[in-house]
């Protein structure tokens, strides 16, 4: 199967995003993808949560939902939106960081919350606290498409080894990681956890990424790191989408993913521990 991750620099304005998003989604089917990621935050990167109040949508209104649905079942094929930022019914106003997997025929095979909320400080001036402004997810979550079982993660779950192995023991062979990362953490970590997770899971890792400086309405900037990566089970990087919004283009075969873990099958090695 034929994957294409895009890579985006989204807006904090949710219909000048879609367009582009749609022409990358269009142009990597053309180029034989049957599979096709996107990033965390799709639909609008922001972190100015009085502008989300004003822009964001709940899931049945949101526009980035609905023209990729139906994009996915124009093309034919499934559409990994890493996540949506939208609004939710929770008392206390927060929103939900949420990915979709979408079907051929443009219907919605899983949703999975992000868990793990980025609640840190990088440096004296950049500081995250994402659990001000999201609810966190509760459920891991596994979907199908057609020879891969996919485990649906988010950005920074991917500091969390225990999710991936979960997944992985269940069944999982392509672990996605649609992301927005600080470019200070991109830098000095991501390729190394994205290969970490693909080397102990056996398992394919994909990771859409934004990118760059992103357009803004507000006083409130942010930056990304880019360079989405798609990761062997072996834990080879296959290929790295650099710094500019574009598409990266990887071929998966599941019989990768079965050698990996016949050479090394330490998903049934793992044992009862006490303590400390």
């Amino acid at each position: 199967m034929r994957a294409a991750l895009i890579q985006l620099c989204s807006g904090d304005v949710p219909s000048d995003n879609l367009p582009p998003t749609a022409d990358l989604i269009r142009r990597a089917a053309g180029q034989g993808a049957r599979f096709v990621l996107t990033p965390e935050v799709t639909n609008c990167v922001s972190g100015d949560r009085a502008h989300q109040e004003q822009v964001l949508q709940k899931q049945g209104d949101d526009l980035t939902l609905a023209g990729l649905s139906s994009l996915a079942n124009e093309l034919g094929i499934w559409i990994s939106i890493g996540s949506l930022a939208l609004k939710s019914d929770d008392p206390d106003g927060r929103f939900v960081n949420r990915s979709f997997m979408l079907s051929p025929q443009g219907q919605i095979t899983a949703t999975y919350d992000k868990i793990h909320m980025f609640d840190v400080a990088v440096s004296e001036t950049e500081t995250y606290r994402e659990s001000a402004g999201y609810r966190p997810g509760n459920a891991a979550i596994l979907t199908d498409i057609e020879e891969f079982r996919v485990g649906l993660t988010i950005c920074y779950d991917v500091r969390f080894p225990a999710l991936y192995r979960s997944l992985a023991q269940a069944g999982a062979s392509v672990l996605t990681v649609p992301s927005a990362f600080s470019q200070v953490t991109g830098a000095a970590h991501w390729e190394t956890l994205l290969r970490a997770r693909a080397i102990e899971n056996g398992a394919y890792v994909l990771a859409a990424a934004q990118t760059g400086t992103h357009p803004t309405s507000t006083a409130k900037t942010r930056k990304t790191y880019g360079h989405s990566l798609a990761v062997s089970p072996w834990g080879q990087v296959l290929a790295d989408g650099g710094t500019e919004p574009g598409i990266t283009l990887v071929d998966l075969d599941p019989q990768t993913v079965k050698d990996a873990r016949r050479r090394i099958p330490s998903l049934t090695h793992d044992q009862t521990i006490s303590g400390p």
